[in-house]
């Protein structure tokens, strides 16, 4: 039996994207999306939130939109899948995470967080992972373009 292994979040950004490039020349983007949540505590003296903080990683020209775009605060929709990575740190131990490997993000409101209908940019076009060479050569088509 196939699975099923996706990840939709709307949340604002906590620091602004960090872009790099591989050795073959395939940007990534890594940056943190905080989500809340609240509810009306049980004995009724007011409301709690909790809020999750996810490591999100996007490839290929998405990451470049993410990183020309996208700041610390502004709200974002996700659509993705999840991922877990181990390493070794330098003191030789293992290191783990679990992160959202983001094929759509969709920019919300205006730049710096303010209101506005934001873009729209996809993942690879070639329905891969993102990990290989997906990124098409040329202009982005016009709904690629975040304002």
């Amino acid at each position: 039996m196939a699975g099923v292994n996706k990840a939709i979040l709307i949340g604002n950004l906590g620091r602004d994207p960090e872009l790099r490039y591989t050795q073959s020349g395939q940007a990534v983007a890594n940056f943190s999306l905080a989500t809340s949540e609240s509810w009306n505590k049980k004995d009724g003296s007011g409301r709690e939130e909790k809020t999750e903080w996810h490591r999100i990683v996007a490839w290929g020209r998405t990451a470049e939109l993410c990183a020309q775009y996208l700041a610390k605060g502004r709200t974002v929709y996700i659509e993705g899948r999840l991922q877990t990575r181990e390493w070794e740190n330098k003191e030789g131990q293992k290191q783990r995470t679990t992160e959202i490997v983001a094929n759509t993000v969709q920019f919300i409101g205006g730049r710096g967080g303010a209101g506005g209908d934001g873009g729209r940019s996809s993942g690879p076009s070639d329905g891969g992972d993102g990990f290989g060479g997906g990124d098409p050569s040329g202009p982005p088509p016009a709904d690629d373009i975040p304002f």
